[in-house]
């Protein structure tokens, strides 16, 4: 590579888990997130060659919003067509402990949590809140990613603030209590006791279960305490010795991965409230565990 290649790709480089969790928000996919920041680097190479960017992280950063607004047009459209309910791709990462202390920061990924609700929103609403909520973006920037004018971008990422306020409360607790949350789930699913697991339920618990068609799953979202908790009794009955369960960071949260003979089958992304589990979302579609599949076993 020339010298100047090597400058940009250095750069480029240095930016890229920024412009990834741009794209994964926008998309809910980090591996088409991945996809879209490869594309913007060679777009970039072609670019500069024509003409030398000067500033190298607002170009990057309107190409990926654009391009990860794109890519979310369309798979919106696929998405119609999904058999049973349609969950993000998570972002899994190996913990020692639940320990509060070894949990990731969310500076550092964007909450499961999050990105469901994010789904109730039009791809520009989506991405003009993303970017100036999440990423600081001014409105006048966002324009150039959207195709509207900066007043128009403000009147998107306002009414997605409106719609994701109405939508459910904030779910961000402190790391203890989420730990505490998740430790006397796993505790009384394990010991297959009913009432201490409801007890550690919502009332409203919502448990959304998501196999892509490809694996069993439930086709609608199960609700109340009860249903939900002789779900999750049910699965373990069935399964029994055959699953390894243990707590892993699910986007930055503590979550649950769940393994057959080292091969990773499930994923639970675990929302809490007031000490207690609010939404559990259990992602199955093999395709959305490929990240997660490389964590070694314990």
């Amino acid at each position: 590579m020339s010298p100047r290649v090597d400058q940009l790709a250095a750069a480029f480089q240095a930016d890229r888990a920024r412009l990834t969790r741009i794209a994964y928000a926008v998309l809910g996919s980090y591996t088409e997130a991945e996809d879209v920041v490869s594309d913007v680097w060679l777009r970039l190479v072609r670019a500069d060659a024509v003409q030398a960017i000067r500033d190298l992280e607002a170009w990057a950063t309107i190409a990926v919003g654009r391009a990860a607004l794109d890519a979310y047009r369309s798979a919106r459209r696929q998405r119609e067509r999904y058999v049973g309910p349609w969950l993000p791709e998570p972002f899994v990462a190996e913990g020692r402990t639940l320990d509060p202390a070894d949990r990731v920061t969310l500076d550092e990924t964007v909450s499961f949590a999050l990105l469901v609700v994010l789904e109730s929103l039009t791809p520009a609403e989506r991405t003009s809140w993303v970017l100036h909520e999440l990423f600081g973006m001014p409105f006048a920037e966002i324009a150039d990613v959207v195709g509207r004018s900066p007043a128009a971008v403000r009147q998107l990422a306002s009414r997605a603030r409106a719609r994701l306020r109405a939508q459910a409360p904030r779910l961000n607790v402190d790391a203890a209590e989420h730990s505490r949350a998740v430790t006397s789930f796993l505790q009384a699913a394990a010991g297959g006791r009913l009432a201490e697991l409801i007890a550690v339920l919502d009332p409203a618990v919502v448990l959304t279960s998501d196999g892509g068609g490809q694996v069993s799953a439930a086709r609608r979202p199960i609700h109340g305490a009860d249903r939900v908790a002789r779900f999750v009794l049910g699965i373990a009955a069935k399964y029994g010795d055959r699953q390894q369960v243990r707590p892993v960071l699910v986007n930055g949260a503590w979550g649950l991965a769940v393994s057959e003979e080292g091969r990773l089958t499930n994923v639970m992304a675990i929302s809490v409230r007031a000490g207690r589990i609010a939404r559990i979302d259990l992602i199955r579609a093999p395709g959305k565990l490929a990240r997660g599949a490389a964590i070694p076993p314990r």
